[in-house]
């Protein structure tokens, strides 16, 4: 009954995890071919031995057709033949000899036909059934991550400045498209990927959107970022969701749905271009400080004890603004003058050679 329940609402929400395997895509280390033949071939070799023990340890409970008793090599040669389902027909080695070749170049070779006639089909298997554990256990586990929606130009741009913060990992990310190639280059970088339009609330339930501390709506439409945001709002209402619009006339339609922050992209990149007629190293100055792997980059960090009560302008570090409340004054507002206990700083901050190497 709960199937069918679950069959006509069609909801990915109301799906069990087994059948949202390629819907959500936990991403995957990347194994060379050799590496997994000899991985494969060693856990064979691992099993046969612990057949060949657990036989050899109660040899007394089996019957040679001999009448002599099983040997090691009378072990050996059951479990091969056992592991390998073939059995007992009416041909069978008598002699040590014909039992060793048995062992040494028929079972390889069995082995060897066995893995090129069902080897596709376990290893589908196996790939579905591991891909249903990791997203059943990403899914109970998965809180306080960033769901980023739309991995074209914007989308991409925006994971790369949030996998530049030394605080946030790759598992902590979570992109949601419709398009499978930008979902495999999201996925080739370490990320979880959902399949489906973000402006099905199911489909942002199954990106934990619910559970996310931030959300990053960057569609190609304006539209479709308004409902975007609009369902992100009602499912997350203490998250905070930052929206990307071509457009400026739309920026009150997204604050009205519940974006906390809209970027104009449009407008943003036209200032660019006219400053760079202009003065060109100003914007070179300005992509340097939105690149947060080079060079300098724009960062926020909490106020130490010994600064409080002094100001900004006269701290080593070149502070731009102070947020207070969660409230941002710039560093010539009168509000900043003084630092004061809980403030957090945004300044100025040199990456390292160190830090680039490590992100």
């Amino acid at each position: 009954m709960r199937g069918l329940k679950r069959q006509l609402s069609g909801l990915l929400s109301d799906r069990p995890d087994h059948e949202l395997v390629g819907v959500i895509k936990m991403p995957e280390l990347t194994v060379s071919p050799m590496r997994s033949i000899v991985k494969r071939i060693v856990g064979a070799l691992l099993a046969l031995l612990a057949t060949v023990l657990i036989v050899y340890l109660d040899r007394d409970g089996y019957r040679d057709a001999n009448g002599d008793g099983l040997s090691l090599l009378d072990s050996l040669y059951y479990a091969t033949v056992s592991l390998s389902t073939t059995g007992y027909g009416d041909i069978a080695p008598a002699t040590s000899s014909a039992r060793l070749v048995n062992v040494l170049v028929i079972t390889p070779l069995r082995v060897l036909f066995l893995i090129v006639l069902v080897g596709t089909t376990l290893e589908v298997l196996t790939e579905r059934s591991r891909q249903a554990f990791k997203i059943q256990k990403w899914r109970t586990k998965v809180r306080d991550h960033t769901v980023v929606v739309g991995f074209g130009t914007k989308g991409r741009s925006a994971v790369k400045s949030l996998l530049g913060d030394e605080d946030l990992a790759a598992h902590q990310v979570v992109v949601v498209d419709t398009d499978q190639q930008a979902l495999d280059a999201a996925g080739a970088l370490g990320l979880v990927t959902v399949h489906g339009s973000a402006t099905r609330s199911d489909v942002l339930r199954v990106a934990g959107v619910q559970h996310a501390k931030a959300v990053v709506v960057a569609p190609n439409r304006d539209d479709t970022a308004v409902l975007v945001t609009l369902t992100a709002r009602e499912l997350a209402p203490k998250a905070h969701i930052v929206a990307s619009v071509r457009e400026a006339e739309n920026v009150h339609l997204l604050k009205q749905s519940g974006a906390n922050q809209v970027v104009v992209s449009s407008e943003t990149a036209g200032r660019l271009l006219g400053m760079a007629t202009a003065t060109p190293l100003v914007v070179d100055m300005v992509e340097d400080l939105l690149t947060p792997e080079s060079g300098l980059a724009i960062a926020e960090r909490a106020v130490e004890p010994s600064e409080e009560g002094g100001s900004p302008r006269h701290l080593p570090d070149i502070v731009l603004g102070l947020v207070r409340d969660g409230t941002l004054y710039r560093v010539d507002a009168p509000q900043a003058d003084a630092i004061e206990p809980g403030d957090r700083l945004l300044y100025v901050k040199k990456v390292t050679s160190a830090e680039k190497i490590e992100r």
